[in-house]
């Protein structure tokens, strides 16, 4: 799950890093595989906007919703009827992180946080795909698709939705 929220943190501030990027959405794939090479795939939608607002839906392999807003994150897990609240570490700069990130190639930037590494890949303004190896070691790529910029996301969006007889749980 940790590696989970890592992800949260670094697309949030991959979108608003470069500097004319107020709000992006795409559809998007991940993809986990582990050192046996065993491959999960999830596939949903991304919106995010300026501070650090961000929605991830995921559609597949299981419906869930997490919501990034400022320094929690909230997670909604219908099949399960559960909900987690996290605090997400207050001193991580997602902009400069990313704003720090080096050109590799034409369309190929690295960004480094912690002890990890992530590739970034662009088209044109876009951001393609970003990769990198989790704290278990499984690699990681998010592929974005639809990709949209600077359009205005309604607030509401950011806004945790639940059922109130969920559990919830505060971490």
């Amino acid at each position: 799950m940790k590696h989970f929220f890592l992800i949260i943190l670094v697309n949030i501030g991959l979108f608003a890093s470069l500097e004319e990027i107020t709000s992006f959405e795409a559809d998007f794939t991940q993809s986990v595989t582990d050192e046996k090479n065993k491959t999960i795939n999830y596939s949903g939608h991304v919106a995010a906007s300026k501070p650090q607002n961000a929605r991830w839906s995921y559609y597949k392999p299981v419906k869930k919703e997490v919501y990034v807003n400022n320094f929690e994150a909230t997670i909604v897990e219908p099949e399960i009827e559960q909900v987690i609240v996290r605090n997400i570490e207050s001193t991580f700069n997602f902009f400069k992180m990313i704003s720090n990130a080096k050109k590799i190639d034409a369309n190929k930037y690295l960004a480094h946080y912690k002890d990890s590494n992530f590739t970034i890949v662009k088209k044109g303004a876009l951001i393609e795909s970003i990769s990198y190896l989790d704290e278990f070691e499984n690699r990681v790529k998010i592929v974005f698709k639809n990709q949209k910029q600077n359009q205005i996301i309604n607030e509401a969006v950011f806004k945790p939705v639940f059922p109130l007889d969920y559990d919830i749980i505060r971490d």
